[in-house]
């Protein structure tokens, strides 16, 4: 069983933190990430930055533009994910577009990872049909390739993402790019089951979650919830982190009441 695979029990539910990779700036990442991972996260998602990142919203994609801006490169990012691991023990997972792996080399890039501490890699443009040769690479490499499944994929798609995907399964709550938002969706939960069917793996929601309220409700039909967009906003509404340990605090919270 991987690291990843490890965080899933049944008496625990998992809370899934973003960060992008040098915002606002790459300490302030590390902190974060320390941050998170003492007050309940289960697990560290690391947003490499990429010039068109066409699956996130406003929030992550202005931080990943920033980021940029400072000069946060490929080899920044596995030396913030190497610091990281220095100090948590959590899992650590890469979230980067298909295009840095492949202008690296498959084989280097998952090297890297390990030697960074990462365990595994999302790659959300990157689809179970045409992943076969960095899924075999992450294999030799032990890190877990996770695939994203949307509320409008067909029966054929679930059940080849089911197949496929190690680790967990990272269900996209609406049609879209990321973003906290006040609601979730109707169908979501129709979806979640429609995905049961088919697998026993974890099931983790991410896109659109933005308070412990909504982790709750995820979490009474989930394995775990990944958010994103919220954790920028109160880092950059609070350099300090206060307002990123309270939240974090209220979210695992709030799993821990659907055990």
């Amino acid at each position: 069983m991987s690291q990843i695979a490890a965080v899933f029990k049944p008496d625990h539910k998992a809370f899934i933190a973003y960060l992008t990779v040098g915002y606002p700036d790459l300490d302030a990442t590390r902190k974060a990430a320390v941050t998170l991972a003492s007050d309940g996260a289960d697990i560290i998602e690391l947003g490499i930055p990429f010039s068109d990142p066409l699956a996130d919203g406003t929030t992550i994609q202005r931080a990943s533009h920033q980021a940029r801006q400072n000069g946060v490169t490929l080899p920044a990012c596995f030396e913030t994910a190497r610091q990281i691991r220095r100090e948590i023990a959590v899992p650590l997972v890469f979230m980067t577009y298909y295009n840095p792996v492949y202008n690296l080399g498959l084989d280097a890039f998952c090297r890297r990872c390990v030697e960074a501490g990462v365990n595994g890699l999302i790659v959300p443009d990157l689809p179970p049909e045409e992943g076969q040769e960095l899924e075999g690479v992450t294999q030799e490499h032990g890190l877990d390739l996770i695939y994203l499944l949307a509320p409008t994929s067909s029966e054929e798609r679930i059940r080849l993402v089911a197949e496929h995907s190690q680790g967990f399964i990272y269900l996209v709550s609406v049609t879209g790019v990321t973003g906290a938002r006040d609601k979730l969706p109707d169908n979501l939960n129709a979806f979640i089951t429609q995905v049961r069917k088919v697998t026993k793996k974890p099931l983790c929601v991410g896109f659109g979650i933005s308070n412990a309220e909504q982790a709750q409700q995820l979490a009474g039909i989930a394995d775990g919830v990944i958010i994103g967009s919220r954790i920028i906003q109160l880092m950059e509404a609070d350099g300090s982190l206060a307002e990123l340990t309270d939240f974090t605090s209220q979210v695992r919270h709030a799993l821990n009441q659907t055990i």
